[in-house]
């Protein structure tokens, strides 16, 4: 951003703007990291035979705890409810491997733990 600043001759303020602009189009870089992340564990602790919907009731609890949050374009991280969107959204190919992994039918699973 600097030697682009410097060429097009916007001087420091120039390069303030360029450098924020850097960092907010990496911020949903970051993002999309996170998400990644969190489908990958959620589908291990399916495997591991651990309740799928139960990250439901840990970003319910973490989205409470986080009252004064920026908005989501400023964030390096998902907000819990766009993750519990995201966990709702693939539940119907994780509920199959945690059955699995405990042994059951998809209708004998557990009551949900998020209700």
């Amino acid at each position: 951003a600097t030697v682009l600043s410097s060429v097009l001759g916007l001087g420091e303020a120039g390069r303030t703007v360029m450098d924020y602009g850097a960092q907010l189009t990496m911020l949903k870089f970051s993002r999309d990291d996170e998400s990644e992340a969190d489908l990958i564990g959620l589908d291990i602790a399916a495997r591991a035979g651990f309740d799928p919907r139960a990250g439901i009731t840990l970003w319910r609890k973490m989205s409470g705890l986080s009252k004064n949050t920026p908005p989501q374009w400023l964030s390096t991280h998902p907000s819990g409810n766009n993750r519990i969107a995201e966990i709702e959204r693939h539940l119907d190919l994780v509920l199959p491997l945690f059955a699995q992994a405990i042994g059951v039918t998809l209708e004998a699973l557990p009551p949900d733990p998020s209700l």
